[in-house]
């Protein structure tokens, strides 16, 4: 009985240590993910997502969004992965699209509440 309890006691601290080794592991793996995901998702600066597109900066948060839908679609489909194109390519051209869209839409908030402001709020009752 003495040596099976040995063997058995053990074998529970074999199995316990495996265990905590592997929730170590898994631990790891996911930092290890997290980090990719974050360092795969950093913004584009609006001047890169301008040059991606090759079209100038919005000035005084105003821009033509017609000239940037254009080079965003040509470039998104040369780019197209089943004709020969990248995708990683044609992923930046997305992204340099939404960048600029977030930009100017952040410009057209400001503009938005500036004029409210001017202009005084005046909240609306209801009965």
């Amino acid at each position: 009985m003495g040596v099976f309890g040995r063997l058995a006691s053990a074998y529970r601290r074999t199995v316990i240590n495996a265990w905590e080794k592997a929730q170590a592991s898994q631990r790891y793996a996911a930092a290890a993910a997290a980090a990719r995901v974050e360092s795969h998702n950093q913004k584009l600066t609006l001047s890169e997502a301008c040059k991606i597109l090759n079209v100038a900066p919005p000035q005084g948060g105003k821009m033509d969004m017609d000239l940037v839908m254009s080079r965003f679609k040509r470039l998104f489909d040369v780019n197209e992965p089943g004709n020969g194109g990248s995708f990683y390519l044609q992923s930046k051209v997305l992204r340099a699209r939404q960048r600029i869209e977030e930009e100017i839409a952040k410009a057209q908030e400001e503009a938005e509440r500036e004029e409210e402001l001017e202009k005084g709020w005046k909240p609306k009752l209801f009965r």
